[in-house]
Protein backbone atom coordinates (compact mmCIF):
# COMPACT_ATOMS: atom_id res chain seq x y z
CA UNK A 1 0.00 0.00 0.00
CA UNK A 2 1.16 3.52 -0.80
CA UNK A 3 -0.30 6.92 0.01
CA UNK A 4 -2.79 8.36 -2.48
CA UNK A 5 -1.56 11.08 -4.80
CA UNK A 6 -3.37 14.41 -4.64
CA UNK A 7 -4.71 14.04 -1.09
CA UNK A 8 -4.22 17.28 0.85
CA UNK A 9 -5.19 15.86 4.25
CA UNK A 10 -3.12 13.57 6.46
CA UNK A 11 -2.32 9.95 5.55
CA UNK A 12 -1.01 7.24 7.88
CA UNK A 13 0.34 4.00 6.45
CA UNK A 14 0.31 0.86 8.58
CA UNK A 15 3.59 0.70 10.46
CA UNK A 16 4.33 4.41 10.14
CA UNK A 17 4.87 6.80 13.01
CA UNK A 18 1.60 7.74 14.76
CA UNK A 19 -0.35 4.97 12.96
CA UNK A 20 -1.12 3.06 16.17
CA UNK A 21 -2.40 6.21 17.86
CA UNK A 22 -4.55 7.17 14.87
CA UNK A 23 -6.16 3.75 14.42
CA UNK A 24 -7.22 3.56 18.08
CA UNK A 25 -10.94 3.89 18.78
CA UNK A 26 -13.42 2.81 21.43
CA UNK A 27 -13.63 -0.84 20.32
CA UNK A 28 -9.86 -1.36 19.92
CA UNK A 29 -9.57 -2.56 23.52
CA UNK A 30 -12.01 -5.41 22.89
CA UNK A 31 -12.03 -6.13 19.16
CA UNK A 32 -8.78 -4.75 17.74
CA UNK A 33 -7.60 -8.22 16.70
CA UNK A 34 -10.82 -10.25 16.54
CA UNK A 35 -12.44 -7.79 14.10
CA UNK A 36 -9.18 -6.83 12.37
CA UNK A 37 -9.18 -3.11 13.04
CA UNK A 38 -5.92 -2.58 11.20
CA UNK A 39 -6.51 -0.63 7.96
CA UNK A 40 -3.68 -0.50 5.45
CA UNK A 41 -4.07 3.27 5.26
CA UNK A 42 -5.84 5.88 7.41
CA UNK A 43 -6.81 9.10 5.65
CA UNK A 44 -8.02 12.25 7.37
CA UNK A 45 -9.36 14.25 4.41
CA UNK A 46 -9.25 18.02 4.34
CA UNK A 47 -12.26 18.46 2.08
CA UNK A 48 -14.75 16.79 -0.24
CA UNK A 49 -12.22 16.56 -3.06
CA UNK A 50 -9.99 14.38 -0.86
CA UNK A 51 -12.96 12.11 -0.19
CA UNK A 52 -13.67 11.76 -3.91
CA UNK A 53 -10.02 10.85 -4.57
CA UNK A 54 -10.18 8.15 -1.89
CA UNK A 55 -13.35 6.64 -3.36
CA UNK A 56 -11.90 6.64 -6.87
CA UNK A 57 -8.72 4.96 -5.62
CA UNK A 58 -10.75 2.34 -3.77
CA UNK A 59 -12.88 1.58 -6.82
CA UNK A 60 -9.88 1.40 -9.16
CA UNK A 61 -8.00 -0.94 -6.80
CA UNK A 62 -11.01 -3.03 -5.74
CA UNK A 63 -10.68 -2.32 -2.05
CA UNK A 64 -13.16 -0.99 0.50
CA UNK A 65 -13.41 2.11 2.68
CA UNK A 66 -14.51 2.20 6.34
CA UNK A 67 -15.99 5.53 7.42
CA UNK A 68 -15.25 6.91 10.87
CA UNK A 69 -16.40 10.15 12.46
CA UNK A 70 -16.00 9.70 16.23
CA UNK A 71 -14.89 6.07 16.36
CA UNK A 72 -17.36 5.12 19.07
CA UNK A 73 -18.94 2.12 17.29
CA UNK A 74 -18.87 -0.61 19.94
CA UNK A 75 -18.07 -3.52 17.59
CA UNK A 76 -15.43 -1.66 15.60
CA UNK A 77 -17.50 -1.44 12.41
CA UNK A 78 -16.08 2.02 11.66
CA UNK A 79 -12.70 0.39 11.10
CA UNK A 80 -11.40 -2.30 8.75
CA UNK A 81 -8.40 -4.48 7.96
CA UNK A 82 -5.77 -4.33 5.23
CA UNK A 83 -5.81 -3.88 2.29
CA UNK A 84 -8.79 -1.61 2.99
CA UNK A 85 -8.72 2.08 3.93
CA UNK A 86 -10.22 3.97 6.85
CA UNK A 87 -11.64 7.44 6.08
CA UNK A 88 -11.51 9.44 9.32
CA UNK A 89 -13.83 12.46 9.06
CA UNK A 90 -13.53 13.59 12.67
CA UNK A 91 -11.94 16.94 11.79
CA UNK A 92 -12.87 17.36 8.13
CA UNK A 93 -15.87 19.68 8.31
CA UNK A 94 -15.46 22.02 11.28
CA UNK A 95 -15.63 25.51 9.83
CA UNK A 96 -18.25 28.10 10.93
CA UNK A 97 -20.19 27.29 7.77
CA UNK A 98 -20.47 23.66 8.88
CA UNK A 99 -23.16 24.44 11.45
CA UNK A 100 -25.73 27.15 10.87
CA UNK A 101 -29.24 27.94 12.11
CA UNK A 102 -31.88 28.51 9.45
CA UNK A 103 -35.36 29.98 9.84
CA UNK A 104 -38.21 29.23 7.43
CA UNK A 105 -41.99 29.49 7.70
CA UNK A 106 -41.83 30.11 11.44
CA UNK A 107 -39.72 27.00 12.09
CA UNK A 108 -36.06 26.58 13.04
CA UNK A 109 -33.60 24.29 11.32
CA UNK A 110 -29.90 23.47 11.63
CA UNK A 111 -27.57 22.38 8.87
CA UNK A 112 -24.55 20.65 10.41
CA UNK A 113 -21.62 18.52 9.38
CA UNK A 114 -20.93 15.04 10.67
CA UNK A 115 -17.55 16.07 12.16
CA UNK A 116 -18.85 17.64 15.38
CA UNK A 117 -18.71 15.73 18.63
CA UNK A 118 -21.95 15.50 20.55
CA UNK A 119 -20.52 17.67 23.32
CA UNK A 120 -19.52 20.41 20.87
CA UNK A 121 -22.81 20.21 19.01
CA UNK A 122 -24.88 20.41 22.19
CA UNK A 123 -22.95 23.45 23.43
CA UNK A 124 -23.42 25.27 20.12
CA UNK A 125 -27.15 24.51 20.02
CA UNK A 126 -27.53 25.96 23.53
CA UNK A 127 -25.84 29.20 22.45
CA UNK A 128 -28.56 29.48 19.83
CA UNK A 129 -31.34 28.58 22.33
CA UNK A 130 -32.43 25.49 20.38
CA UNK A 131 -32.25 21.77 21.05
CA UNK A 132 -32.89 18.30 19.65
CA UNK A 133 -33.00 14.87 21.26
CA UNK A 134 -29.63 13.13 21.23
CA UNK A 135 -27.48 10.70 23.17
CA UNK A 136 -25.30 11.09 26.24
CA UNK A 137 -21.69 10.29 25.21
CA UNK A 138 -19.72 13.50 24.69
CA UNK A 139 -17.14 12.05 22.26
CA UNK A 140 -19.68 10.43 19.93
CA UNK A 141 -19.74 12.34 16.64
CA UNK A 142 -23.05 13.22 15.08
CA UNK A 143 -22.42 11.43 11.76
CA UNK A 144 -22.72 7.90 13.07
CA UNK A 145 -25.10 9.09 15.78
CA UNK A 146 -27.78 10.38 13.41
CA UNK A 147 -27.58 7.28 11.20
CA UNK A 148 -28.07 4.90 14.13
CA UNK A 149 -30.88 6.97 15.64
CA UNK A 150 -29.51 9.28 18.28
CA UNK A 151 -31.15 7.53 21.23
CA UNK A 152 -31.07 9.62 24.40
CA UNK A 153 -32.77 11.21 27.37
CA UNK A 154 -35.49 12.93 25.33
CA UNK A 155 -36.65 9.73 23.63
CA UNK A 156 -40.21 9.71 24.95
CA UNK A 157 -40.81 13.45 24.82
CA UNK A 158 -39.27 14.18 21.40
CA UNK A 159 -38.22 10.92 19.74
CA UNK A 160 -34.84 10.30 18.13
CA UNK A 161 -32.33 12.70 16.63
CA UNK A 162 -32.84 10.90 13.31
CA UNK A 163 -36.58 11.61 13.44
CA UNK A 164 -35.74 15.29 12.96
CA UNK A 165 -33.75 14.90 9.73
CA UNK A 166 -35.00 16.85 6.70
CA UNK A 167 -32.16 16.14 4.28
CA UNK A 168 -28.82 14.33 4.04
CA UNK A 169 -25.84 15.29 1.91
CA UNK A 170 -23.67 12.45 0.66
CA UNK A 171 -20.83 11.65 -1.70
CA UNK A 172 -21.76 8.46 -3.51
CA UNK A 173 -19.68 5.63 -4.96
CA UNK A 174 -19.17 7.58 -8.19
CA UNK A 175 -17.85 10.62 -6.32
CA UNK A 176 -21.02 12.59 -7.00
CA UNK A 177 -22.47 14.97 -4.42
CA UNK A 178 -26.15 14.37 -3.73
CA UNK A 179 -28.79 15.75 -1.39
CA UNK A 180 -31.23 13.07 -0.24
CA UNK A 181 -34.69 13.84 1.11
CA UNK A 182 -37.78 11.80 1.84
CA UNK A 183 -39.23 13.14 -1.41
CA UNK A 184 -36.21 13.02 -3.74
CA UNK A 185 -35.17 9.44 -2.91
CA UNK A 186 -37.38 7.82 -0.24
CA UNK A 187 -35.57 4.47 -0.38
CA UNK A 188 -32.11 5.95 0.19
CA UNK A 189 -33.43 8.33 2.86
CA UNK A 190 -34.96 5.30 4.59
CA UNK A 191 -31.78 3.23 4.36
CA UNK A 192 -29.45 6.02 5.52
CA UNK A 193 -31.48 6.54 8.71
CA UNK A 194 -31.35 3.25 10.57
CA UNK A 195 -30.41 0.98 7.68
CA UNK A 196 -26.73 0.22 7.28
CA UNK A 197 -24.59 3.10 8.60
CA UNK A 198 -21.46 3.86 6.58
CA UNK A 199 -22.36 1.35 3.86
CA UNK A 200 -24.33 3.57 1.46
CA UNK A 201 -22.07 6.53 0.76
CA UNK A 202 -20.12 9.16 2.65
CA UNK A 203 -22.45 11.34 4.68
CA UNK A 204 -20.96 14.84 5.05
CA UNK A 205 -23.83 17.08 6.27
CA UNK A 206 -27.46 16.89 7.32
CA UNK A 207 -30.29 19.32 7.98
CA UNK A 208 -32.63 18.84 10.94
CA UNK A 209 -35.62 20.63 12.35
CA UNK A 210 -34.83 21.82 15.88
CA UNK A 211 -36.93 22.87 18.86
CA UNK A 212 -36.77 26.33 20.44
CA UNK A 213 -36.37 26.87 24.17
CA UNK A 214 -39.05 29.55 24.05
CA UNK A 215 -41.68 26.99 23.06
CA UNK A 216 -41.10 24.86 26.20
CA UNK A 217 -40.77 27.35 29.02
CA UNK A 218 -41.11 25.78 32.47
CA UNK A 219 -39.22 22.56 31.67
CA UNK A 220 -37.89 20.73 34.72
CA UNK A 221 -34.90 18.44 35.21
CA UNK A 222 -33.43 16.39 38.05
CA UNK A 223 -29.88 15.02 38.04
CA UNK A 224 -29.52 13.00 41.23
CA UNK A 225 -26.65 11.03 42.79
CA UNK A 226 -26.92 8.16 45.28
CA UNK A 227 -24.40 5.93 46.98
CA UNK A 228 -25.02 2.44 45.64
CA UNK A 229 -27.09 -0.10 47.50
CA UNK A 230 -29.23 -2.84 45.97
CA UNK A 231 -32.22 -1.47 47.90
CA UNK A 232 -31.84 2.00 46.38
CA UNK A 233 -31.28 0.57 42.91
CA UNK A 234 -34.35 -1.65 43.20
CA UNK A 235 -36.50 1.27 44.40
CA UNK A 236 -35.49 3.42 41.44
CA UNK A 237 -35.93 0.61 38.92
CA UNK A 238 -39.42 0.01 40.34
CA UNK A 239 -40.31 3.61 39.44
CA UNK A 240 -38.90 3.05 35.95
CA UNK A 241 -40.89 -0.17 35.55
CA UNK A 242 -44.14 1.48 36.66
CA UNK A 243 -43.59 4.07 33.95
CA UNK A 244 -42.62 1.48 31.32
CA UNK A 245 -45.56 -0.82 32.01
CA UNK A 246 -48.09 2.03 31.86
CA UNK A 247 -48.95 2.39 28.17
CA UNK A 248 -50.80 5.65 28.91
CA UNK A 249 -47.98 7.36 30.80
CA UNK A 250 -47.82 11.02 29.68
CA UNK A 251 -45.36 12.01 26.99
CA UNK A 252 -43.99 14.83 29.17
CA UNK A 253 -41.73 12.58 31.26
CA UNK A 254 -38.36 10.93 30.61
CA UNK A 255 -36.38 8.82 33.09
CA UNK A 256 -32.97 7.13 32.95
CA UNK A 257 -31.31 5.14 35.78
CA UNK A 258 -27.56 4.40 35.63
CA UNK A 259 -25.47 2.23 37.94
CA UNK A 260 -21.68 2.51 37.97
CA UNK A 261 -19.02 0.42 39.66
CA UNK A 262 -16.40 1.99 41.90
CA UNK A 263 -13.58 3.98 40.26
CA UNK A 264 -15.89 5.55 37.66
CA UNK A 265 -14.61 9.10 37.07
CA UNK A 266 -17.66 10.85 38.39
CA UNK A 267 -16.29 14.39 38.06
CA UNK A 268 -16.22 13.96 34.28
CA UNK A 269 -19.96 13.37 34.47
CA UNK A 270 -20.60 15.97 37.16
CA UNK A 271 -17.80 18.60 37.31
CA UNK A 272 -19.57 20.84 39.80
CA UNK A 273 -19.67 17.96 42.30
CA UNK A 274 -16.03 18.31 43.38
CA UNK A 275 -16.50 21.12 45.86
CA UNK A 276 -19.58 19.55 47.41
CA UNK A 277 -17.88 16.17 47.85
CA UNK A 278 -14.73 17.67 49.37
CA UNK A 279 -16.94 19.44 51.89
CA UNK A 280 -19.34 16.61 52.70
CA UNK A 281 -17.30 13.46 51.97
CA UNK A 282 -13.58 14.22 52.41
CA UNK A 283 -12.96 10.53 53.17
CA UNK A 284 -13.05 9.60 49.48
CA UNK A 285 -10.10 11.91 48.70
CA UNK A 286 -6.56 10.60 48.96
CA UNK A 287 -3.53 12.50 50.26
CA UNK A 288 -2.89 13.62 46.70
CA UNK A 289 -6.35 15.20 46.50
CA UNK A 290 -7.57 12.72 43.89
CA UNK A 291 -10.91 11.10 44.77
CA UNK A 292 -11.56 7.37 44.67
CA UNK A 293 -15.20 7.10 43.76
CA UNK A 294 -17.30 4.39 45.39
CA UNK A 295 -20.17 2.61 43.65
CA UNK A 296 -22.86 5.06 42.62
CA UNK A 297 -26.29 5.41 41.01
CA UNK A 298 -27.09 8.39 38.79
CA UNK A 299 -30.61 9.34 37.73
CA UNK A 300 -31.78 11.74 35.03
CA UNK A 301 -35.45 12.74 35.25
CA UNK A 302 -37.17 15.34 33.09
CA UNK A 303 -40.56 16.95 32.51
CA UNK A 304 -41.49 19.11 29.49
CA UNK A 305 -44.72 21.10 28.98
CA UNK A 306 -46.46 20.75 25.61
CA UNK A 307 -49.39 23.04 26.34
CA UNK A 308 -50.26 25.84 28.71
CA UNK A 309 -52.45 23.46 30.71
CA UNK A 310 -49.67 20.89 31.34
CA UNK A 311 -48.59 20.75 34.98
CA UNK A 312 -45.84 18.53 36.42
CA UNK A 313 -46.54 15.88 39.03
CA UNK A 314 -43.95 16.95 41.61
CA UNK A 315 -44.58 13.82 43.67
CA UNK A 316 -42.94 11.87 40.80
CA UNK A 317 -39.74 13.86 41.24
CA UNK A 318 -39.99 13.60 45.03
CA UNK A 319 -40.20 9.80 44.89
CA UNK A 320 -37.15 9.65 42.66
CA UNK A 321 -35.14 12.12 44.72
CA UNK A 322 -35.70 10.36 48.04
CA UNK A 323 -32.39 9.72 49.87
CA UNK A 324 -30.32 11.27 47.07
CA UNK A 325 -26.90 12.62 48.10
CA UNK A 326 -27.27 15.47 45.65
CA UNK A 327 -30.04 16.47 43.34
CA UNK A 328 -32.43 19.36 42.97
CA UNK A 329 -35.32 19.75 40.57
CA UNK A 330 -34.39 22.73 38.42
CA UNK A 331 -36.37 24.81 35.97
CA UNK A 332 -34.13 25.52 33.02
CA UNK A 333 -34.34 26.04 29.25
CA UNK A 334 -34.36 22.69 27.46
CA UNK A 335 -31.06 23.46 25.69
CA UNK A 336 -29.42 23.74 29.14
CA UNK A 337 -31.09 20.62 30.48
CA UNK A 338 -29.85 18.54 27.55
CA UNK A 339 -26.27 19.50 28.52
CA UNK A 340 -26.85 18.08 32.00
CA UNK A 341 -27.63 14.68 30.49
CA UNK A 342 -24.25 14.31 28.75
CA UNK A 343 -21.59 11.92 30.08
CA UNK A 344 -18.35 13.89 29.73
CA UNK A 345 -16.16 10.80 30.04
CA UNK A 346 -14.39 9.59 26.90
CA UNK A 347 -15.23 6.05 28.03
CA UNK A 348 -16.67 4.60 31.21
CA UNK A 349 -13.65 2.55 32.35
CA UNK A 350 -10.21 2.17 30.82
CA UNK A 351 -10.60 -1.55 30.27
CA UNK A 352 -11.89 -3.95 27.62
CA UNK A 353 -15.58 -4.76 27.81
CA UNK A 354 -18.29 -7.28 27.02
CA UNK A 355 -21.17 -5.29 25.56
CA UNK A 356 -24.92 -5.76 25.86
CA UNK A 357 -27.79 -3.45 24.94
CA UNK A 358 -31.27 -4.98 24.87
CA UNK A 359 -34.72 -3.65 23.96
CA UNK A 360 -38.05 -5.03 25.10
CA UNK A 361 -41.67 -4.59 24.10
CA UNK A 362 -42.87 -5.95 27.43
CA UNK A 363 -45.60 -4.18 29.40
CA UNK A 364 -45.37 -6.75 32.21
CA UNK A 365 -41.89 -6.15 33.62
CA UNK A 366 -43.37 -5.56 37.06
CA UNK A 367 -45.44 -8.74 37.00
CA UNK A 368 -42.48 -10.72 35.64
CA UNK A 369 -40.15 -9.64 38.43
CA UNK A 370 -37.60 -8.00 36.17
CA UNK A 371 -36.69 -5.25 38.68
CA UNK A 372 -35.68 -7.84 41.30
CA UNK A 373 -33.83 -9.92 38.73
CA UNK A 374 -31.81 -7.10 37.12
CA UNK A 375 -30.96 -5.63 40.54
CA UNK A 376 -29.55 -8.99 41.60
CA UNK A 377 -27.63 -9.36 38.34
CA UNK A 378 -26.03 -5.92 38.68
CA UNK A 379 -25.33 -6.41 42.39
CA UNK A 380 -23.45 -9.66 41.70
CA UNK A 381 -20.73 -7.64 39.96
CA UNK A 382 -20.99 -4.20 41.56
CA UNK A 383 -20.95 -5.31 45.20
CA UNK A 384 -17.86 -7.61 45.39
CA UNK A 385 -14.54 -5.84 45.98
CA UNK A 386 -11.57 -6.49 43.72
CA UNK A 387 -13.36 -8.82 41.30
CA UNK A 388 -11.62 -7.04 38.41
CA UNK A 389 -14.93 -6.38 36.66
CA UNK A 390 -16.77 -3.06 36.43
CA UNK A 391 -20.38 -2.42 35.49
CA UNK A 392 -21.83 0.45 33.50
CA UNK A 393 -25.58 -0.10 33.42
CA UNK A 394 -28.11 2.28 31.92
CA UNK A 395 -31.86 1.66 31.95
CA UNK A 396 -34.28 3.99 30.19
CA UNK A 397 -37.97 4.09 29.40
CA UNK A 398 -38.86 4.80 25.75
CA UNK A 399 -42.36 3.51 25.16
CA UNK A 400 -46.05 4.03 25.61
CA UNK A 401 -48.73 5.15 23.19
CA UNK A 402 -47.93 8.81 23.97
CA UNK A 403 -44.19 8.47 23.42
CA UNK A 404 -42.78 10.19 20.34
CA UNK A 405 -40.30 7.32 19.98
CA UNK A 406 -43.34 5.11 19.36
CA UNK A 407 -45.48 7.62 17.47
CA UNK A 408 -42.71 8.37 14.96
CA UNK A 409 -42.94 4.86 13.53
CA UNK A 410 -43.56 4.95 9.81
CA UNK A 411 -41.99 8.39 9.35
CA UNK A 412 -39.75 7.32 6.48
CA UNK A 413 -36.80 6.10 8.56
CA UNK A 414 -35.62 2.52 9.10
CA UNK A 415 -35.06 2.58 12.87
CA UNK A 416 -36.42 -0.66 14.30
CA UNK A 417 -38.29 -1.77 17.43
CA UNK A 418 -40.52 1.30 17.72
CA UNK A 419 -42.82 -0.61 20.07
CA UNK A 420 -40.01 -0.88 22.63
CA UNK A 421 -40.99 0.06 26.15
CA UNK A 422 -37.52 0.08 27.71
CA UNK A 423 -33.87 -0.14 26.59
CA UNK A 424 -31.27 -1.64 28.93
CA UNK A 425 -27.50 -1.42 28.58
CA UNK A 426 -25.54 -3.82 30.79
CA UNK A 427 -21.85 -3.47 29.94
CA UNK A 428 -19.23 -5.39 31.89
CA UNK A 429 -15.67 -4.07 31.71
CA UNK A 430 -12.84 -6.34 32.83
CA UNK A 431 -9.08 -6.53 33.19
CA UNK A 432 -7.06 -8.73 30.86
CA UNK A 433 -7.21 -11.77 33.14
CA UNK A 434 -10.95 -11.74 33.84
CA UNK A 435 -12.63 -11.64 30.44
CA UNK A 436 -14.21 -15.05 31.07
CA UNK A 437 -15.85 -13.75 34.24
CA UNK A 438 -17.44 -10.89 32.29
CA UNK A 439 -18.52 -13.21 29.47
CA UNK A 440 -20.06 -15.68 31.92
CA UNK A 441 -22.01 -12.87 33.60
CA UNK A 442 -23.41 -11.70 30.27
CA UNK A 443 -24.19 -15.29 29.26
CA UNK A 444 -26.47 -15.68 32.26
CA UNK A 445 -28.12 -12.35 31.42
CA UNK A 446 -28.79 -13.62 27.89
CA UNK A 447 -30.12 -17.00 29.03
CA UNK A 448 -32.36 -15.69 31.81
CA UNK A 449 -33.32 -12.30 30.37
CA UNK A 450 -34.23 -13.23 26.78
CA UNK A 451 -36.47 -15.83 25.16
CA UNK A 452 -39.99 -17.21 25.65
CA UNK A 453 -39.49 -17.34 29.44
CA UNK A 454 -37.16 -14.34 29.59
CA UNK A 455 -37.42 -11.89 32.44
CA UNK A 456 -36.84 -8.92 30.12
CA UNK A 457 -37.81 -9.69 26.54
CA UNK A 458 -39.44 -12.57 24.70
CA UNK A 459 -37.15 -11.99 21.72
CA UNK A 460 -33.62 -10.75 21.12
CA UNK A 461 -33.96 -7.08 20.03
CA UNK A 462 -30.72 -5.16 19.50
CA UNK A 463 -29.84 -1.66 18.33
CA UNK A 464 -27.20 -0.74 15.75
CA UNK A 465 -25.51 1.80 18.02
CA UNK A 466 -25.11 -0.83 20.74
CA UNK A 467 -24.12 -3.83 18.60
CA UNK A 468 -22.51 -6.88 20.17
CA UNK A 469 -21.90 -10.55 19.53
CA UNK A 470 -21.79 -11.88 15.97
CA UNK A 471 -19.97 -9.50 13.59
CA UNK A 472 -21.61 -10.94 10.47
CA UNK A 473 -24.72 -8.77 10.40
CA UNK A 474 -26.50 -10.91 7.83
CA UNK A 475 -26.35 -13.93 10.15
CA UNK A 476 -28.19 -12.01 12.90
CA UNK A 477 -30.28 -9.63 10.79
CA UNK A 478 -33.46 -10.47 12.72
CA UNK A 479 -31.90 -9.17 15.95
CA UNK A 480 -31.52 -5.66 14.49
CA UNK A 481 -34.45 -5.28 12.07
CA UNK A 482 -38.20 -5.68 12.58
CA UNK A 483 -38.85 -7.92 9.60
CA UNK A 484 -37.38 -9.44 6.46
CA UNK A 485 -39.17 -6.97 4.19
CA UNK A 486 -37.37 -4.02 5.81
CA UNK A 487 -34.02 -5.81 5.73
CA UNK A 488 -34.31 -6.70 2.06
CA UNK A 489 -35.48 -3.20 1.15
CA UNK A 490 -32.27 -1.85 2.67
CA UNK A 491 -30.33 -4.61 0.89
CA UNK A 492 -31.69 -3.49 -2.48
CA UNK A 493 -30.62 0.06 -1.76
CA UNK A 494 -27.20 -1.26 -0.74
CA UNK A 495 -26.86 -3.05 -4.08
CA UNK A 496 -27.77 0.14 -5.95
CA UNK A 497 -25.57 2.49 -3.93
CA UNK A 498 -22.57 0.18 -3.44
CA UNK A 499 -22.33 -1.87 -6.65
CA UNK A 500 -18.54 -2.30 -6.39
CA UNK A 501 -18.37 -3.05 -2.66
CA UNK A 502 -16.28 -0.01 -1.75
CA UNK A 503 -18.60 0.69 1.20
CA UNK A 504 -18.42 -2.94 2.44
CA UNK A 505 -15.23 -2.90 4.58
CA UNK A 506 -16.28 -5.57 7.08
CA UNK A 507 -19.12 -8.08 7.69
CA UNK A 508 -21.19 -5.71 9.84
CA UNK A 509 -23.28 -4.46 6.93
CA UNK A 510 -26.66 -5.27 5.42
CA UNK A 511 -26.17 -7.81 2.65
CA UNK A 512 -26.61 -6.40 -0.84
CA UNK A 513 -29.71 -7.81 -2.54
CA UNK A 514 -30.06 -7.86 -6.33
CA UNK A 515 -32.96 -5.71 -7.63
Amino acid sequence: MVTIAGITGKQYLAGSEDYTEQKYQYATSSYGDDHNMNPALIIQPRDKNDIKLVLKYAKDNKIAVAIRTGGHQYSGASSTGAPNIQLDLGDTFRSPDDRVVLEKDGKSFVRASISWSLGDFNEWLAKNHVFVPHGQCTEVHVGGHVQTGGYGQLGRSFGLLGDHVISLEIIDHNGSEREVTKTSDPDLFFALLGGSPGNLGVLTHFTIQVHRDSDYEGSLGLKALYWYSPETLKRLIDILVEMSDDDDFPRNYDLCVSCLSSSFKLLDLWPELDGKMKRDHPDIYGDDGIPFWPRTIVVYAQWVPFSASDKPDMSWFERINEHALYGDVEEKPMSELTAKWIFRNRREFNHPYVKRTYSTESRTLGKDGWADWVTQRIDSVVRPDKNKCWISAQLQCFGGRNSMFTRNAGNGTAYSWRESSLVATLDCFHDDEHKTRAEDWEKVNDEEGLGPEGKFSKKDMRVLWGSYGEFDLDSVWDKYYDDREKYERIGRVRAREDPDGIFSPNPFAVKRVAG
